[in-house]
């Protein structure tokens, strides 16, 4: 099976994420791990996503669980066996083409946006595994009716932070 993975995924492994539990952590490392073991990735051809993992780990020095994972990519992201490179091509509006035009997703997130058009560009749609930014529950449905399911690794923790910014909203509201 293939999967996109959202650069969160690989910093909760790698303990740069604050404020989630130890069972995330563990979950994380857990998902990646599999993925290394039987799994596939899908990045873009324009190496967008592998940049993003590059910028925010240590792949060559890392120790770290998110380090190993970005390590093992790089490793295979030409190994069609392991990782498929698909063409995004860019679009004014929406950032690229592959990307749905949504009224819905008209707020969906631009640095995000490179994960959903690989997974919506790719013949097998593969899901994209998320595991704490919460902004991607109100996408979670809007995405599915285009055919893109989001797997979400620490459900707790990303409710958790979903209602932290529901009340902090209706705090700010009320002042």
């Amino acid at each position: 099976m293939t999967f996109v993975i959202d650069t969160n995924v690989i910093l909760i492994a790698n303990r740069q994420h604050e404020g989630v539990s130890e069972d995330c952590i563990l979950a994380c490392v857990r998902r990646l791990d599999e993925i290394r073991k039987s799994g596939r990735v899908a990045i873009d051809d324009g190496f967008r996503i592998i940049k993003e993992y590059q910028n925010k780990t240590e792949p060559n020095a890392g120790r770290r669980d998110g380090d190993a994972f970005v390590r093992w990519l790089f490793k295979n992201m030409a190994s069609p066996e392991r990782c498929d490179q698909v063409h995004l091509t860019e679009h004014p509006q929406r950032g690229f083409a592959s990307f749905p035009a949504d009224d819905l997703l008209a707020n969906f997130d631009d640095a995000d946006r490179k994960f959903v058009a690989v997974a919506a560009a790719h013949a097998e749609k593969p899901r994209i595994i998320q595991a704490s930014d919460s902004k991607w529950l109100g996408w979670t449905e809007p995405l599915a009716h285009h055919g893109i399911v989001v797997e979400y690794v620490c459900t707790k923790d990303i409710q958790t932070f979903a209602d932290n910014k529901k009340k902090k909203k209706a705090r700010k509201a009320s002042q």
